[in-house]
């Protein structure tokens, strides 16, 4: 068989995307404490963590949905035309996920209060990514399949067995060459609207051209 790189058969780029509204939110935020002495910062820090758990469970999110670092500690400095010793930096990350999308705002306030003092992100997400992900590859391969088909047509040929399949990523360099041409089911604006979660697949396609 000769390489894909190579003109023979028939080549086409399918792309798709599924969109669902999320049903899953992810926030990630720290609790930071600068003391001027380790134990200070290991006590401020853990009073702190003990406080955001609290309010978490207050929110029905369950200890198996959060994930937490244990406490980390390093020195903290100011700079400027000196470097300032401030004290000692005491912080644990926190990953939290909750199904309850109406209750987000109110739990990130709850949390600052709490202690939380750096909130890093905020997104939303779906469960069950994976079988939107499988639902996406499948239209892509249907859209190059057509792709295909209409170019064999169009050339006055048939199109033979499939010789080669490629994944690709909808983003990656170097698919432009296909891209250009349309993905035959590739993203939309209003597939990219706000409020929805989008998972796109992409996949080339090769095929023989059949000979009678």
């Amino acid at each position: 068989m000769q390489m894909v790189e190579r003109p023979w058969g028939v080549t086409a780029y399918g792309a798709a995307s599924v969109k669902a509204m999320p049903d899953l939110v992810r926030a990630r935020f720290k609790v930071v404490r600068v003391e001027q002495t380790p134990s200070q910062a290991f006590a401020a820090a853990g009073d702190a963590v003990q406080a955001v758990r609290r309010t978490l469970r207050e929110h029905g999110v369950a200890d198996a949905a959060v994930e937490r670092s244990r406490l980390d500690l390093k020195s903290s400095w100011a700079y400027g035309s000196e470097r300032t010793f401030l004290g000692y930096e005491c912080q644990a990350a926190f990953t939290v996920e909750s199904g309850d999308l109406d209750d987000v705002q109110a739990l990130l306030v709850d949390l600052v209060a709490a202690g939380a003092n750096e909130i890093e992100s905020v997104g939303f997400d779906v469960s069950g990514k994976g079988e939107m992900r499988a639902e996406a590859r499948r239209e892509a391969v249907a859209a190059a399949r057509r792709k295909a088909g209409l170019y064999a047509e169009a050339a006055g040929v048939r199109l033979g067995a499939v010789l080669h399949i490629e994944d690709v990523d909808p983003d990656r360099v170097g698919f432009e060459r296909y891209r250009g041409h349309g993905g035959g089911g590739a993203a939309s604006a209003q597939d990219l609207a706000p409020g929805h979660v989008v998972v796109s697949a992409a996949v080339t396609l090769g095929f023989a051209i059949a000979r009678d």
